[in-house]
């Protein structure tokens, strides 16, 4: 008898720790969910009007890479939230992380926000600008608590910048761009490493217990769901590391995928499969705290994905850090109990900043007429399958990316310096100039190797002096016919409409690294090193010197 009570506890601890459970119970491996931490069963009472916000960021995930749209790898937990909900199947991002992330938060392009060339590096004394209004202040000011959980990468060289005097009540994350998923360091060059993982505005060494990242960060978001209180709005911000390299995954998430012999996508996958098992841990704390039917699950990629680094946007061109649709057109869908048009697509154009009207539209909040945004409310076009209020899409003006050789305000028709790195979307037109970046297509056998085998991409060859590239994108989504030469009208048309928002540029912000960053600086941990104490002190010194010097001229001239 005790041998049978000992075998039936060791089968059901392999059902608890092995493969899915039945959706609407609770499931281990990536976060573990806890009990109630006030020891309570979810209030009772009427929910908010207003819903609860859950927006899930992906971290360079690539456009193939999810199971509807024909990837090896497994996701059953995104296929089936997608399928129950909206897949947005004509949406866009931004290449690479910070414009992304900063123009979520803001609803603005990049243009007017001075965050147009590349990322913010952790040595640079820049972050999103001060003067920009975010997302989660304005959830705020109607009542909404704020959490953030996982990636900030917008800055961090001020304490003003940090994300908990942004807007959210609670941090729990990394400021970085990216580091180790179990150590959490992150050397930027030899010599210059520290420790980046955060609660609110100090280090948490605490929580430094050797966890992979996925499933500590979806912990931290079990315990958040489960202290409050479901009666009162959430905004829960949720931006994953993963699956962004370095490429680490717990041993487990290789099961399914040790036939895949390219060592990079092969890694890769377990990270992906071990992210999809987190999200269906997140959306069963929602059901057990008493959220879920009052929620709107948003997910999204951040940028496309990296196939050097196992990502796959196949069939489209390019990839992360490029304009070609590989690095802009991304993986998304909203899930709800409160869409109307529930297991639909939505083919209309959305980009990133059509959250920021959105959200706070459906949060019963207020946009002040002085900001100017650049996002559209989507929710009806989301929702009810309506017509998008937006018809384009500035995916970017960059006046200090390399220039294009063969560039010319010549070859622009006298309207624009085709040197300049930049797209844009008009309708069913796209335009891009200058670099626009790497431009193979990398099928899905290019991962067959130990590679990527470049054998198998299909590689361009431009003419010389190619820097006008014109694509009709619903036609040819994977931008195989050039019709620069064949409409040149439109590409004047789209020019004129470049210079239009180059107009309303502000200033590139991309300073200099600064070596008082060096975390050595700061306790050996990535954090705000600009003291604006010094400053202020500095300052006030110069100031009462230059009046003693007015005050003894005086006396002299007297």
């Amino acid at each position: 008898r005790m041998v049978a009570a000992v075998l039936a506890g060791l089968s059901l601890l392999s059902l608890l720790t092995c493969g899915y459970l039945a959706w609407g119970s609770r499931r281990g491996g990536a976060g573990e969910a806890p009990e109630n931490l006030l020891g309570e069963e979810p209030a009772a009472g009427a929910p908010p009007s207003q819903p609860h916000i859950i927006f899930i960021l992906a971290d360079d995930q690539g456009f193939r890479d999810v199971g509807y749209h024909g990837s090896e790898i497994r996701t059953p937990t995104l296929d089936k939230l997608a399928a129950e909900g909206v897949k947005l199947e004509n949406y866009y991002v931004q290449p690479m992380c910070t414009p992304s992330r900063s123009q979520l938060i803001t609803g603005k392009y990049q243009i007017h926000t001075g965050l147009q060339h590349s990322i913010i590096r952790p040595t640079q004394p820049n972050c999103l600008p001060l003067d920009n209004v975010t997302l989660p202040q304005k959830l705020k000011e109607v009542g909404y608590s704020t959490h953030m959980v996982g990636k900030w990468h917008l800055g961090f060289y001020r304490r003003e910048c940090m994300p908990t005097q942004r807007g959210f009540d609670s941090f729990f994350g990394s400021l970085l761009g990216s580091g180790d998923y179990y150590t959490h360091f992150k050397c930027d060059s030899p010599g210059i490493c520290g420790y980046d993982l955060y609660e609110n505005d100090n280090a948490a060494w605490d929580h430094d217990n050797g966890i992979y990242s996925t499933q500590m960060y979806t912990q931290k978001v079990q315990q958040i769901l489960a202290s409050h209180n479901p009666r009162k709005p959430i905004f829960l911000y949720i931006a994953y590391q993963a699956v962004h390299s370095p490429l680490q995954a717990p041993g487990r998430y290789f099961e399914h995928y040790r036939s895949i012999n390219n060592i990079n996508r092969r890694r890769y996958a377990a990270m992906l499969a071990c992210l999809d098992e987190a999200i269906n841990n997140v959306t069963l704390a929602l059901r057990k705290y008493g959220y879920y039917e009052n929620s709107i699950i948003i997910y999204s990629s951040d940028n496309g994905g990296q196939p050097m680094a196992g990502g796959s946007n196949w069939p489209l061109r390019g990839s992360k850090g490029t304009y070609w649709e590989g690095g802009i057109r991304a993986v998304g869908f909203v899930h709800s109990p409160l869409l109307k048009n529930k297991g639909s697509v939505c083919k209309e154009l959305v980009h990133i900043t059509d959250w920021f009207p959105t959200l706070i539209t459906l949060a019963e909040g207020q946009i002040d007429e002085d900001i100017q945004l650049d996002g559209y409310d989507v929710w009806e076009t989301i929702s009810e399958g309506r017509r998008s209020p937006r018809v384009d899409i500035l995916h970017n003006i960059d006046p200090i990316y390399t220039k294009a050789k063969n560039g010319s305000w010549a070859a622009g028709y006298g309207i624009w310096n085709t040197a300049i790195q930049s797209a844009i979307r008009v309708n069913h037109w796209k335009l891009l100039t200058g670099n626009p970046g790497y431009s193979d297509w990398v099928p899905p056998q290019a991962f067959s190797n130990a590679g990527p085998n470049r054998w198998h991409n299909e590689r361009v060859s431009w003419s010389a002096g190619k820097t006008v590239w014109l694509f009709n994108i619903t036609a040819d989504p994977y931008e195989r016919v050039d019709l620069s030469a064949r409409h040149p009208d439109v590409v004047k048309q789209l020019l004129r409409r470049l210079s239009q928002f180059n107009k309303t540029a502000v200033p590139v912000r991309y300073p200099p690294k600064d070596p008082r960053s060096n975390p050595k600086l700061n306790g050996g941990v990535w954090g705000p090193w600009f003291k604006e104490d010094e400053k202020k002190k500095k300052s006030d010194r110069s100031k009462g010197a230059n009046k003693q010097k007015k005050s003894k001229n005086k006396k002299k001239a007297n």
